[in-house]
Formats: structure tokens, sequence, C-alpha cells
């Protein structure tokens, strides 16, 4: 079948992720990835600054990721989880134990991001119930956040910014605290304390968790801030009985500087959601982990086992693809490349800001953002990259890149002018 006839019954058939139905505009019809790559029907080849959604940490086609695959598929593609395990699945939830903070200890699998912010906020208010508190079943957060697509995960999405409003009535109504001040290296803003402090206090007797996103807000703004609100917020949990929880969807595995948002902080959640680049791109699978306290909660309960159970929980050819990726990421100097990759990406960005309509230039880790004074014109700012040899997925008001830590410095060179290029037109 010829490109045209695909992309006749991609128009047909196909809805595209936050898009109309039908499609407004083709969209790139790709025949292949390699390495950074990704190759177009047509033959023309960009570089992919958005790791595929952040999640192809290694890029395509590794010949270790794929050979992990290959020998599972071997075994076998698939088991049900319920009555039954297999080695990668418990490797893998042995590993996750071992390289998150402490006391992390116990995981449950499944099949997204969204799903595992089901998980964490299910685990919170089962906790609470199990041990005699029904009552405390609302979530807080801070504004500009997104947590997943899903309904409780919407329901802690920024309630102007996100998808929060056209569900009014139907989600959960939950506690927002104002956006945490930006900036990784900010000092603490103890007026903003104060309202944290405040409305946890006010709000403890019927809080399960607080939830956030940390040091990095993903697709709520691509806004960073300093760990330090990390530290706050774990104290004022602890000492107003709530769980906390961390969204670790997005900056799991490196992408911020530090394998785990929460290490830039030294603490540890209750909670722990991760996603994303957990099996490097290859599968979908994410993870909730918690302690054991929130664990043996649950075991006291009425109904004492968690209530949920994925089809695909435990896959072995995601688990497996994991392990692989685990193995790449560990054994390998992953800091330094992420590292190398933020130096490109301030070089490479840095002429934005002069440009007239940019507000903001920032960057953090594996991350780069440019954001405009007005929504930027998705497809003008795109063509303008592609044009350049780059693919980048702009939104709202941002240009932003989350490039494979195997990302080449001519390649973070050009991920740069594509970006400045596509600011200029956006």
């Amino acid at each position: 079948m010829g490109p045209q006839e695909l992309l006749a019954l991609d128009r047909a058939h196909v809805w595209h992720p936050y898009g109309p139905m039908p499609g407004a505009e083709d969209p790139l019809l790709v025949s292949s990835a390699s390495g950074v790559r990704l190759r177009l029907a047509d033959g023309t080849e960009l570089i992919d600054g958005m790791s595929s959604w952040w999640a192809a940490i290694h890029g395509y086609r590794h010949p270790e990721l794929d050979a992990a695959v290959r020998d599972q598929l071997g075994r076998m593609s698939h088991v049900m989880f319920g009555g039954l395990t297999h080695e990668p699945a418990v490797w893998l939830a042995s590993r996750l134990v071992e390289i998150t903070p402490e006391p992390l200890h116990h995981v449950f699998l499944s099949d997204s991001g969204s799903v595992s912010v089901e998980v964490a906020v299910k685990m919170c208010l089962q906790y609470w119930r199990s041990t005699g508190r029904p009552e405390k079943r609302r979530m807080l957060t801070w504004r500009g956040g997104y947590h997943g697509d899903t309904f409780h995960p919407m329901s802690v999405c920024d309630p102007q910014g996100g998808m929060h409003s056209l569900w009014r009535g139907l989600l959960p109504e939950q506690v927002f605290a104002a956006e945490p001040p930006a900036g990784f290296d900010a000092d603490v803003d103890h007026d903003y304390v104060r309202h944290l402090a405040d409305l946890i206090e006010q709000h403890a007797h019927e809080l399960a968790a607080v939830i956030v996103e940390p040091v990095v807000q993903g697709a709520g703004g691509m806004r960073f801030h300093s760990p330090r609100y990390l530290h706050v917020l774990r104290e004022l949990t602890a000492a107003h009985d709530v769980l906390l929880v961390f969204d670790e969807i997005a900056t799991g595995f490196g992408r911020s500087g530090a394998l785990f948002a929460a290490d830039h902080a030294g603490i540890s959640p209750d909670v722990m959601c991760l996603g994303k680049a957990l099996t490097g791109g290859y599968l979908s699978m994410a993870a909730t982990l918690c302690t054991s306290g929130v664990a043996e909660g649950i075991s006291q309960g009425e109904v004492p086992v968690l209530a949920h159970g994925p089809t695909f929980m435990g896959n072995p050819l995601a688990a497996a693809a994991a392990n692989a990726s685990l193995d790449l990421l560990l054994r390998g100097d992953w800091a330094g490349e992420v590292r190398r990759i933020e130096a490109g990406l301030r070089a490479g960005l840095a002429p934005a800001a002069d440009l007239p309509g940019v507000a903001d230039v920032r960057v953090l880790g594996a991350i780069g953002v440019v954001q405009l004074d007005h929504a930027v014109d998705m497809l003008a700012a795109s063509k303008a990259a592609v044009a350049h040899g780059v693919w980048v997925r702009p939104f709202r008001d941002l240009i932003y890149v989350m490039p494979p830590y195997v990302t080449s410095d001519a390649d973070l060179a050009r991920i740069g002018a594509a970006v400045v290029a596509a600011a200029e037109v956006g």
C-alpha cells in the first residue's frame, strides 16, 4: 500500500491524540526509525527531538533492546499475572526497588503512566479506608500540573490549563494550591510555604494525599521549581498525617539530571509513579511503587487486596525491554550524557531569547524549553523545524525538546537551530 493510500485510510479511520476526527492536517508517515532519526515514507530523515514523547531515551533499534525483546519473544510474549509470575517482572520490580529512594519496597506494574497514577490514587484512598478513615478521600496538588488523561488523573491536572473544566461535575473535586514559584535554583518563597502549610492543615482531615510532579511540571507547562519545596511537602504531609505521591513518569530515569527528580531533594514519597522511559520507549509499561506502611495498611482492610488488576500487568516482553533499558542506563554514564545534552541545549536555544515574542528560555537536564508570549502556531512551528531536519511537537505557548540521551553534539546543534527557527515563525 502506497503512502497516499495509507494517509487516506488514516484520515478516514485513525483518531490521533488531542486531534479532531477527521484530522485537520495529515500526519507525517514514518516508515522506520534508527538511532535518533525517524525515516519518513518519502525518504526524509528527521532527528527526533521528542524521544517519542520522552520515552525513547536510548534512541531506536538499539541492538541490546532489540535482542532482549527477541529473546523474550522466543520464551513467551505474555502470560496473565494473576496467580502466575515470571522472571522478567520479578527482576524488574526488584531493580526498581533498588534504584528508587528508600523506603519504596513494593511495585505494582501496569500498562501506562495515566493508569499508574490511577493506581497511586487508589492506593491512597484504599489505605485510609482500610485503616478506618474513609473520610480522607481528596487529593491536594498545585496548579500547573499534568498527571494523565483518565478520570482520577484528570482531576489533579491543572483545572484551567488542563481538561478539568470539560468534565466539571463529573470529576472528583480536589484541593489546589497555587503554582510553585518558578526556578530550579530560586530561593524558597516563604509566603508560598505558608500557603502550602495553611492549605494542608485546613484540609488534613479530608486529604488522602498530596500528589505533585517533582522539580519539573511536564505537559502542564514545562515549568521547573526548586527541590526544596519537596522537603516542605514531605515535612507538612508527615506532620498532618497525609500521604505524599510523586509522579515521576516524565522525570524518572535521568531526564532532569538526577536518576529520579526526588533525588535532587534527597527525600522519598510514600508512593511513586514511573512510566515513559521505563522500557526505553519500546513497549507500554508503568509502575507504581509504595512503602511497606502503605501496603500493610491496605492489607488490614475489609478488602485486604489492592482492587486493581490490568490484563497485561507485568507483560514479559515489556518487562524484558525495561530490564535491558535499565542495563544500558545504569551501565553507562547517563549522568554525563545528560549534562552534555544540557550544555548543548543551553548553547543551541540561547539565541531564541533575543527573538520577539519569546517570553523565556530554560533548560534543565535533557529538557529544553522556549516559551512564547502567545499561543504557538503549531503547524508553522513544526514545519519550520522539519525544514531544519528535526521533529518537535509544540503545544500551547511552548516549543520544547527532550532528545534521546544518545543524541550527538552535532545533532543537538541542529535541534537548537530548528527550535530557534520554529520560535521565529511560531
